[in-house]
């Protein structure tokens, strides 16, 4: 039997949010319900900030009550905090919902409010670029290599929920575990060549379309980031998916982020869109940690010629104009392209070789500045209009 929005709501009606005993429906803190073919239920709850504490049990509660309903294989609530511009420390709650689709409503930028860490996790760095097609996944992928290989204890998330490409990259295609903790059920990383690595892709089909709005895309990502056995982790590298959406606002409004680092080719199409993925995260107050230019330049393996296909030294030109450090450049290498598409990173195989020395120097720039930092920094509280 299919299940309904009234379903949910029916099942949702017995948990209650105050002591007055206001039903979760009727206190108007429900997002949209999106219910997906394979019987996965997912919704959100507006907070206030403050009240992120004391409505976790609210949030727990609501998931317990929609799993018991006959063809639901999975509930996932998340607690959403928006507040207005408007509204002082003192305020109550102010829930708004979401728009369609779970994209927030307006983005001003707001001040900065204690956010959620991660227990262990010392950093945590988003890997960002404005668009796609750009190397992103790779460059995260080596340059988490290449921490480790500092000797410092490292993991990587795979964000992009339309498009993991980290099981690819380490050739990683079993399911992870999962261990039952204090803190409840978690989700074991898989071992990518002394990495802990966790992706979506692990969890699903390789052939699967994720045809998810929003609300699914935050609850995936937020589970992602709390509801996995991280461990005791130096940085926590996350492999975002490309533009300025849900997952970008998810990740900066949840997590105490260290700062991003953007990826970019020269080519100025590209560059339009790392600037615009520079201006998003300052907007939500992530430091920009540097740039790197990837597929910088192209040396032919057989005269030894050199060639600047998608240009040369555009990112560091943009670099200087915004201000922002800039960590180098990754050269345009069939044999980076070759490692990547056999699940063999070129910085785990051939740590000494030319390739991998271009990874190796970002990431010492990248964990000298994480290194001389001030600790972990408060997630930004994202206003909204």
């Amino acid at each position: 039997m299919a299940i309904t929005r009234d379903d949910v709501l029916k099942a949702l009606a017995g948990v209650t949010v105050d002591a007055a005993g206001t039903s979760l429906p009727a206190s108007g803190r429900l997002s949209e319900i999106v219910i997906d073919p394979s019987g996965r239920v997912v919704f959100s709850i507006g907070i206030a900030p403050p009240e992120a504490k004391a409505f976790e049990a609210v949030r727990q509660a609501a998931e317990i009550a929609v799993l018991k309903l006959p063809g639901v294989k999975a509930a996932l609530a998340s607690l959403t905090a928006e507040r207005g511009p408007s509204a002082g420390p003192g305020a109550g709650p102010a829930p708004r919902p979401a728009a369609p689709g779970g994209a927030p409503q307006g983005g001003a930028q707001g001040g900065p409010r204690p956010g959620p860490a991660l227990p262990g996790v010392r950093h945590i760095v988003a890997v960002a670029s404005g668009k796609g097609g750009v190397g992103k996944s790779t460059t995260a992928c080596n340059l988490a290599l290449a921490l480790r290989a500092q000797g410092l204890k490292v993991g990587l998330l795979d964000a992009d929920i339309y498009g993991p490409s980290v099981p690819k990259l380490f050739g990683l295609d079993r399911k992870p575990e999962t261990i039952n903790t204090p803190q409840g059920q978690r989700i074991v990383p898989l071992n990518g060549y002394g990495l802990a690595v966790m992706s979506i892709g692990f969890l699903i089909s390789a052939d699967t379309a994720m045809i998810w709005r929003g609300p699914m895309v935050q609850s995936a990502l937020t589970q992602l980031l709390r509801e996995v056995a991280w461990g005791e982790l130096d940085v926590l590298i996350v492999d975002m998916p490309p533009g300025t959406g849900d997952a970008q606002l998810t990740l900066a409004q949840a997590t105490p982020l260290a700062g991003a680092v953007i990826v970019s080719t020269p080519q100025d199409l590209a560059l339009i869109d790392a600037r615009r993925a520079v201006t998003m995260f300052r907007r939500v107050e992530v430091p920009i940690l540097g740039v790197v230019e990837n597929m910088a330049t192209f040396v032919c393996p057989h005269c030894g010629g050199t060639s600047h296909i998608f240009g040369h030294g555009g990112a560091r030109h943009e670099a200087e104009t915004l201000g922002v450090p800039f960590l180098g450049e990754v050269p345009l290498n069939m044999t980076i392209r070759e490692s990547s598409d056999a699940g063999r990173p070129v910085v785990a195989v051939d740590p000494d070789g030319p390739q991998a020395a271009a990874y190796r120097a970002i990431a010492a720039g990248l964990w000298t500045t994480l290194s001389g930092g001030a600790g972990p920094r408060p997630a930004p509280r994202i206003v909204i209009e």
